[in-house]
């Protein structure tokens, strides 16, 4: 069959029922990639599609599942060469008992998997670059070249987008900028009642006084805890509690734990697990930091924190740029220097209670305009739109620029 019957059939089968989104990840445990995952399904599903999504599993399979999409469970976390080649067998048959139309890749391992499997299929193939990837070698290249193959390669930044052109050739006929969104009906401050913030604040046992510095993430060693534990140190002011906010490898926090000892912080600084209520968790803290060492794709901490009006340091790299207005709702200081990120915080904490005020609408404004869950998942659906009718999508843009 030919290349040309085969989009016909593919066509004609999407335009006789709903069309149907496949969504591969590892897992669905908490991160950007997975909220994301999240929120599309959503957005497929309240606009009639069918969606799918394939992963190792998680916590959030159960949103997933109460969006009214499938789960299925696979494999897919592997990078072990036989498990990936075994998952292309098993993706192909989800495609094809599913009657999926399009292919949605948002993971180097599993996406070499799901290329395959949607060849083999006769399914569209779609990506989305998280974030930029290292390049040690040739061999690394290779392999994270995947996520330029599709169809449509979504750049989560425009720092991302300029990596995916650079490096791996996805230029405008194929790139489209789409940058993460927050969901407004969670991250609200009016939304947020005193009893929820209180209620946290006494399952942390937080001081009575103190100014809280926060840094919600995973405890990954390039998130920049240690740069945070070392500032808290040159700052010397005992009228401050450091909250690091994210679940991660053992071993790691135990090194945070006697390093923060070792500076003589310990007893200002704590340790908490995944919190399911990030929205009042954003409200206790006096300023909120992403000190990553290495570039952040996009930064979803520090949105999320501006959508509730709090003062942000982010490191001046990769995303950040783009989500932080210096001066304005925030400040950038360069990664990995404790010492600017202390005056960063002696400042943020300087703020009188109407500069705090003024800050923190001119955060939410520029949040709401520029990083809207709704306008991004609008936005995902056109570019599957595209991938699947191109002809009609032609059209309507030819619609819009006449008018």
């Amino acid at each position: 069959m030919t290349d040309i019957a085969e989009t016909n059939i593919r066509v004609a089968r999407a335009e006789t029922r709903p069309p149907t989104v496949l969504q591969v990840l590892p897992r669905l445990v908490s991160g950007g990639v997975e909220r994301g995952t999240v929120e599309i399904t959503q957005a497929l599903v309240a606009a009639g599609w069918r969606a799918l999504v394939a992963s190792a599993g998680g916590p959030l399979v159960r949103e997933i599942e109460r969006a009214g999409a499938r789960h299925v469970t696979l494999p897919l976390q592997s990078k072990n060469p036989f498990v990936m080649r075994a998952n292309i067998r098993r993706l192909a048959e989800v495609i094809d008992r599913g009657r999926v139309d399009i292919v949605h890749a948002r993971s180097r391992a599993p996406a070499w998997s799901t290329f395959f499997a949607a060849r083999r299929a006769g399914a569209h193939f779609v990506t989305t670059f998280h974030n930029v990837y290292g390049m040690q070698s040739a061999a690394k290249r290779f392999y994270n070249s995947v996520m330029g193959k599709g169809e449509r390669v979504i750049a989560i930044s425009e720092f991302v987008g300029t990596h995916a052109t650079t490096l791996y050739g996805v230029h405008d006929d194929r790139l489209r900028i789409i940058p993460r969104g927050v969901d407004f009906q969670r991250f609200d401050p009016e939304r947020v009642s005193a009893e929820r913030v209180i209620a946290l604040a006494r399952q942390w046992r937080l001081p009575d006084g103190a100014s809280i510095v926060m840094l919600p993430g995973r405890l990954s060693r390039w998130k920049g805890h240690e740069v945070l534990i070392d500032a808290l140190a040159l700052l010397r002011r005992a009228d401050i509690h450091c909250l690091l906010v994210g679940s991660g490898d053992e071993r790691y926090q135990r090194q945070l734990e006697k390093r923060a000892l070792s500076r003589g912080v310990g007893a200002r600084l704590q340790l908490v697990d995944e919190c399911r209520d990030m929205p009042a968790a954003y409200m206790l803290a006096d300023v909120v930091i992403s000190a990553s060492t290495s570039p952040e794709g996009f930064g979803r901490v520090i949105v999320e924190a501006q959508a509730m009006g709090r003062p942000v340091i982010a490191t001046d790299h990769g995303g950040a740029r783009e989500t932080v207005l210096p001066g304005s709702t925030g400040w950038l200081v360069p990664p990995g220097d404790a010492a600017a990120l202390a005056a960063g915080i002696t400042t943020a904490l300087a703020l009188t209670a109407d500069e705090r005020i003024a800050q923190a609408a001119r955060a939410i404004d520029h949040v709401r305009r520029h990083f809207d869950a709704a306008a991004m998942a609008e936005r995902t659906l056109q570019v599957y739109e595209e991938v699947l009718f191109p002809a009609a999508t032609a059209i309507k843009t030819a619609r819009t620029v006449l008018a």
